[in-house]
C-alpha cells in the first residue's frame, strides 16, 4: 500500500490503487494494491547489497520465517515499479530518493519498466545500472492473509505500507493493471458500497485499517511500531444460509474445519463479491480492520 497526503486538510490520507485486468481469472476488474509473487531473483547476496537499512535476518524475524524475508520487501518494490511505475530507491551512497521529475530520467525508467514487464531484464540489473539502493527501510510490514481453502487459487500474502516517493507519477502498466488512482480509503469503500468499483475482502479490511489514520505520517509511524503480525486465514462456510466467511475469533470459527479438497461455490468470484459486500457495511455498521482478527459480522 503506497500512501500519501492529499489536499483534504481534515483527512488527507490517500492510497494508490490499481485496477486488475478485466480478463483476470480471479475477480477481474477489481481495484487492488500493487503487488505480486516473490521471484527467485528477489533474493541473494547481490540483492541484499542493493538494500538500504534492513538485512535478511531482520526482515525474516519480522515475518516470522527462518530466512529469505528480505525477498518479500524486494518483491514489493519490484512489483510496485512494474505495475504502478513507482520505484522506492535511493541514489547510491546517499539518502536522496530517486527523482523522475526530468523528462530524460522518466523516459529512461519507462524503458527499464517495459523491459522488466517483458522479462528482458532483471530488477537487480536495473538497480545496478542506475546505481540505486532499494529503500526497504521505508517499507513497513502491515498484515498477513492466507486465502481460504476452497478458492480456485490460494495465496499466502504479506501486505506492506510505504510513503509514495517524491517526484514520481504512478501509471498502470496496461497489462496486468488497466487503471491507477489515488483515493481516500473512505471514498474507495463508499464507491464499493455504491457499486461503482469492485473490491475484494482483504482489500476492504486493509482500507478499513488504514482509514483510521488521518495522515500518511500517522499511519507509517504506527506501522513502524507494530509488533507481531497475526496470520488471518478465513474459512468459507457453504450451507443453507448461503456462502459465509469466518475470521479468527468469529463464533464457530474454531469448530469449522475446511479440508483442502473442500467443495467450493459454483461461482467463486460471485461468492467473493457477496462476501465483500457484507464486509463493507455503511458507516456505523460492524467492520473490522485487517490487523485485528477479532469478531465481526460478515
Amino acid at each position: 500500500m503506497v500512501v500519501r497526503d492529499g489536499p483534504d486538510r481534515d483527512a488527507p490520507l490517500q492510497v494508490l490503487m490499481v485496477r486488475r485486468n478485466l480478463r483476470s481469472d480471479f475477480v477481474g476488474g477489481a481495484f487492488v494494491f500493487p503487488g505480486g509473487g516473490v521471484d527467485a531473483d528477489d533474493s541473494g547476496s547481490d540483492v541484499e547489497a542493493r538494500c538500504a537499512g534492513r538485512n535478511d535476518d531482520e526482515a525474516s524475524e519480522l515475518l516470522g520465517i527462518p530466512s529469505g524475508g528480505l525477498a518479500y520487501w524486494v518483491a514489493a518494490l519490484r512489483e510496485c515499479f512494474e505495475e504502478a511505475g513507482l520505484l522506492l530507491a535511493y541514489r547510491q551512497q546517499s539518502d536522496e530518493f530517486l527523482s523522475l521529475a526530468g523528462p530524460r530520467d522518466a523516459a529512461r525508467f519507462a524503458k527499464h519498466r517495459h523491459a522488466l514487464n517483458t522479462g528482458d531484464r532483471r530488477f537487480l540489473d536495473v538497480c545496478a545500472e542506475e546505481e540505486l539502493c532499494l529503500a526497504v527501510d521505508r517499507v513497513h510490514y502491515f498484515a498477513h492473509w492466507i486465502t481460504p481453502a476452497g478458492a480456485p487459487r490460494r495465496y499466502d500474502t504479506r501486505f506492506f505500507v510505504a510513503a509514495a516517493p517524491p517526484d514520481q507519477t504512478p501509471a498502470h502498466d496496461e497489462g496486468e493493471t488497466i487503471d491507477a488512482q489515488w483515493v481516500r480509503p473512505a471514498d474507495a469503500l463508499a464507491r464499493h458500497r455504491d457499486g461503482e468499483i469492485e473490491l475484494i475482502f482483504p482489500t476492504i479490511r486493509s482500507l478499513q485499517a488504514i482509514g483510521r489514520f488521518a495522515t500518511a505520517g500517522e499511519l507509517l509511524a504506527a506501522a513502524a511500531a507494530m509488533g507481531r503480525i497475526p496470520v488471518v486465514e478465513p474459512r468459507i462456510v457453504v450451507d443453507g444460509n448461503g456462502v459465509r466467511i469466518l475470521l479468527p475469533g468469529d463464533a464457530g470459527f474454531d469448530g469449522v474445519e475446511t479440508p483442502a479438497d473442500a467443495e467450493r461455490p459454483r461461482d467463486f468470484n460471485e461468492a467473493m463479491r457477496a462476501i465483500s459486500r457484507a464486509a463493507n457495511p455503511a458507516p456505523g455498521g460492524d467492520a473490522r480492520d485487517a490487523t485485528d482478527p477479532g469478531p465481526a459480522e460478515t
